[in-house]
């Protein structure tokens, strides 16, 4: 057991799924692992484990931007030696090429946030990126079942409402495709403790033209990305 998870030794999977949100994990869990067990409801953030295709996976939420997620993946790999961690969550396209319900494939994460400057001091610039091997199965995995998804980087920020929108248009002017809140901490947290990581998601809305899905529909209308997450997970 952790300070923020109440899982006994052995009850976590190496590979674990992470969205944002408790009820998007509650909802994998029953729709797609056979024999969930859940083991943790502190905070109510559930966790639970159980089998996918006879593999066991666990799915983790770790609430919402940086600081939250920075606990749960710390937890999970001193605590519990997590190996393998994918998040599941949504973003925010600024790209006129990836619309909405669009996958997105994360392969870096720039950052705004405290994040560069706790850990790098201003020593180095540095842009995380996802293990090359879950990538490349990810992106040959939705290949083949013809699902809309682009390989991109995005930007991880600290403030969800921001009514300036030149941090984005320079963003975009160097290539970042989309914006959202987890993934930076994700992936430099995984080059720190050699772990594999990467971050799958459902673009939710674009900052380009106003368009977005509603609060439920992102709590349970993502399920491609959810399924290629669970077969890359256990591939």
């Amino acid at each position: 057991m952790t300070t923020h998870i109440a899982a006994k030794s052995g009850e976590i999977a190496d590979t674990v799924l992470l969205p944002g949100d408790p009820l998007r994990a509650k909802y994998v869990a029953e729709k797609y692992l056979s024999n969930p067990i859940l083991y943790n409801e502190i905070r109510g953030a559930l966790g639970y484990t159980g089998n996918y295709h006879g593999k066991r996976v666990s799915v983790q939420a770790t609430g919402m931007g940086i600081p939250s997620i920075s606990i749960y993946i710390n937890e999970l790999i001193k605590g519990y030696h997590a190996k393998q961690l994918i998040r599941i969550g949504t973003a925010g396209s600024i790209s006129p090429k990836l619309h909405v319900n669009d996958l997105l494939l994360t392969q870096a994460a720039g950052t705004t946030a405290a994040l560069k400057e706790q850990y790098f001091a201003g020593a180095i610039t540095y842009l995380p990126p996802a293990n090359f091997k879950l990538l490349s199965q990810a992106y040959t995995l939705a290949c083949k079942q013809a699902l809309p998804a682009q390989v991109g980087n995005v930007l991880s920020e600290d403030c969800f409402y921001d009514d300036s929108d030149s941090i984005h248009r320079l963003a975009a002017q160097y290539g970042i495709t989309a914006v959202e809140m987890e993934t930076a901490a994700l992936y430099t947290l995984a080059a720190k403790y050699q772990v594999k990581a990467l971050g799958i998601m459902t673009i939710s809305n674009s900052l380009l033209t106003g368009e977005e899905i509603s609060a439920i529909q992102r709590e349970r209308n993502l399920d491609q990305m959810i399924k290629l997450a669970l077969e890359v997970a256990t591939t």
